[in-house]
């Protein structure tokens, strides 16, 4: 096992799946104080159909063009998203899901009659679903890295505007900052970052990659910079513990474990958090409790030593 460790493609796919899982959890507590949660996982599955013309133009696997695919074809359901909410009286988390299931229907029809002609399957397009981060190759992962590197430095360097996005956009706007460009600037960090993990996660499982770190984080503290901090860590020890689990077994799935180690780190949150935690309000509940019952038995004598 410390062989396979060792080996330089698991430390490109440690490596990658960790500033991945950072970068997702900082864009998750963007969308989480956004409310936008959902959107994550209509855009990751909105990527499939674009991964697969994008194969199907150039006949063979080439990651940055597949990438551009993938986000050409995540825009697009952002926009036909946004249509819809603006046409009708469709609600947006309906809005979501209707599109979700649609390009989400698109590619996987696109991607079964690409593989009858044997490319396909020999280029792993079906690893796009739930993800595969061992078949990545090293210029796979420095593409992975670069843009996960600019996302988190657009969020570091942009922190005071992008709470005063998220927070008070009224105010924000009346400073002079433009919530059409953040919205821009959003959703294309958003899109970037599922689609540069769809390979190793999957378009299925990479909106809880982006989804359960935040919320995990929300448990711990009620402070915004914390949480985006909380946010990342959990995320990229997600994705390192995930990598490392899958790497103790020959056909271990990455993206999976990398879920489940996210929703490990969640069940302790929602017990043990600082702030919300089960077990922290139910403490506090009894203190209550006890204090008020304090109260209550001390009113009661004060009024049996008045009536003597």
């Amino acid at each position: 096992m410390l062989d396979v460790f060792l080996s330089p493609n698991a430390q490109w796919v440690l490596l990658s799946t960790l500033i991945l899982g950072t970068a997702s959890g900082m864009i998750g507590c963007l969308a989480y104080w956004k409310r936008q949660s959902l959107m994550s996982d209509a855009l990751s599955h909105a990527a499939l159909p674009g991964v697969v013309i994008a194969f199907s133009i150039i006949g063979y696997k080439n990651l940055p063009f597949m990438i551009l695919g993938a986000a050409v074809s995540s825009f697009l359901g952002a926009c036909f998203i946004h249509w819809i909410r603006s046409s009708s009286r469709v609600k947006e988390d309906a809005a979501m899901g209707i599109i979700l299931s649609v390009f989400f229907g698109l590619g996987v029809m696109l991607m079964t009659v690409v593989s009858r002609t044997g490319g396909g399957n020999q280029a792993g397009l079906d690893s796009f679903i739930f993800g595969q981060a061992a078949s990545m190759v090293r210029t796979d992962v420095y593409t992975m890295l670069i843009v996960a590197i600019i996302v988190i430095s657009v969020i570091i360097i942009a922190y005071k505007e992008w709470k005063l996005f998220l927070f008070d956009a009224n105010f924000a706007k009346g400073l002079g900052l433009s919530t059409s460009l953040m919205n821009g600037v959003y959703l294309t960090m958003l899109v970037l970052v599922i689609v540069i993990g769809i390979q190793a996660v999957g378009v299925i499982l990479m909106a809880a990659l982006m989804i359960i770190p935040a919320v995990s984080a929300h448990y711990w503290t009620h402070s915004f910079k914390q949480m985006l901090f909380l946010s990342a860590i959990f995320g990229g020890g997600s994705g390192m513990i995930g990598t490392l689990i899958s790497t103790m077994g020959k056909g271990l799935p990455t993206g999976p474990f990398i879920v489940i180690a996210s929703a490990t780190i969640f069940t302790i949150s929602l017990v043990f958090g600082a702030q919300r935690g089960l077990l922290v309000r139910a403490i506090q509940l009894r203190m209550q409790r006890k204090h008020h019952n304090v109260g209550i038995h001390s009113i009661s004598r004060q009024t049996v030593k008045e009536g003597e």
